[in-house]
């Protein structure tokens, strides 16, 4: 019985002097989709909301637009003393004036005021639908990118190990003749760049991982997984592509708004040559010889004499032939960048096709029955150091061709709104 409160106590007592917080365990890296990052991106990206809020401060442009200018008080008080053609007194007292303009703006002004407004606020909706679409863009590019560099890592990680392996049993072996220590060197040499090339992976991993990190609002240190899903790339007409950019390309939507932009202010500069009326009562009152008092309306416009606002008309006139002309350069670099973008697209679409699904599987089957029959006599070393080379140079030359193809399908989806291929899950 003592025995046992004494072991109870001693209990008490490590657990009393045992931290409370055990030191925390690395933290894993998440793992997620590049659909899911998008979501993310575009939920929490910082340059987004920046765009966001300059939309909101532009309509407070079409406020400002439609607003009537505050009337104006225009006030005078004073002492008046008259005296007669003698130079005698006649008469002293206080004398002041009231008046109030209100200024109207010539007809048509303030509705081209107001559109050009509303062509501010459609200009700046569309540089953050622009930005939306190759914000994601840029946020899939990325985790697709990662997600080939973890899988180039892996085949290195595959390949290097097994060199590693091969070699410490060489190393075990009695060495006969120089023939034995020259393939051990070779089987060392490779091992050293497998393992090289396993690190460029890794940190090709990365770099892209921090750049994803802060799109999607986190700390670029933030550990990232990336899971991604295979791609279904599909075929559509250059035609159609071009037909669709022409509607539906941010470039020319911008360019167009910015010429009815100048359209807009090419008719307010000839709208300007106009002046503004100020209309308004008044009334005055004077308290020298007699009471007199007045009271009428006053009417106040500058005189076009001079000023007929022609080098305004004329600047105007030239900014709308520059946008005009900026369309059509942008139309045609439109067309040009469709051009390009979908015969990268198609080359590597038919590349992809052209290579079977397993193809990786059989090299990296190879690659194991060559590391076997090696180590049995079976196989040369230099076919067995070509087999492993081969099959991480398939690993890699695919993984870029679906990369090439996705940059590509999203070039054309930033320029033509449509979507060129499928995320599919991975069996």
């Amino acid at each position: 019985m003592r025995q046992n409160i004494l072991g109870l106590f001693i209990g008490v007592l490590i657990s009393g002097v045992a931290p409370a917080h055990p030191e925390s365990a690395p933290v894993a890296p998440s793992h997620t989709t590049p659909a899911a990052l998008v979501q993310e991106a575009l939920a929490n990206n910082p340059e987004l909301k920046f765009y966001a809020a300059e939309i909101a401060a532009v309509k407070g442009s079409l406020k400002t637009a439609g607003t009537i200018r505050n009337p104006e008080l225009h006030t005078e008080a004073g002492y008046k003393n008259t005296r007669d053609n003698s130079g005698g007194p006649s008469g002293e007292g206080a004398t002041w004036s009231v008046a109030v303009n209100q200024t109207f703006e010539f007809p048509g002004r303030i509705a081209l005021r107001k559109a050009i407004a509303k062509g501010n606020i459609a200009l700046a909706e569309l540089h953050l639908q622009q930005f939306r679409l190759t914000l994601a863009a840029r946020v899939r590019t990325l985790a697709y990118s990662i997600s080939i560099a973890q899988e180039r890592s892996v085949a290195a990680r595959e390949v290097a190990d097994r060199f590693r392996s091969l070699s410490d049993v060489l190393a075990q072996r009695p060495t006969a003749g120089v023939t034995p220590l020259l393939e051990t060197r070779i089987i060392d040499a490779n091992t050293l760049n497998f393992r090289r090339q396993e690190r460029e992976a890794e940190l090709a991993a990365k770099t892209a991982a921090a750049e994803l990190n802060q799109l999607c609002g986190r700390l670029a240190t933030a550990a990232l997984q990336v899971n991604a899903s295979e791609l279904n790339l599909l075929q559509i007409s250059l035609q159609t592509l071009v037909d669709t950019a022409r509607a539906n390309a941010f470039d020319i939507r911008i360019r167009q708004a910015e010429l009815a932009q100048q359209g807009f202010k090419v008719a307010l500069a000839k709208n300007e040559r106009f002046p503004a009326v100020a209309v308004g009562p008044y009334y005055s009152q004077e308290n020298a010889t007699d009471k007199e008092q007045r009271a009428g309306i006053g009417i106040s416009l500058p005189l076009p004499l001079w000023d007929r606002n022609a080098g305004n008309i004329e600047t105007s006139r030239a900014r709308e032939e520059q946008a005009r002309a900026s369309l059509f350069a942008t139309q045609r670099e439109v067309e040009r960048r469709i051009t390009q973008s979908a015969a990268t697209f198609e080359a590597k679409r038919k590349q992809i096709v052209e290579w079977q699904a397993d193809m990786v599987a059989k090299f990296r089957e190879a690659a194991e029955v060559a590391d076997r029959h090696y180590r049995l006599g079976a196989v040369a070393l230099p076919v067995y150091v070509e087999t492993q080379k081969q099959y991480l140079e398939v690993v890699g030359a695919l993984q870029e061709m679906k990369k090439d193809a996705l940059q590509a399908a999203q070039e054309l989806e930033i320029l033509t709104g449509l979507k060129l291929y499928r995320e599919e899950e991975r069996h």
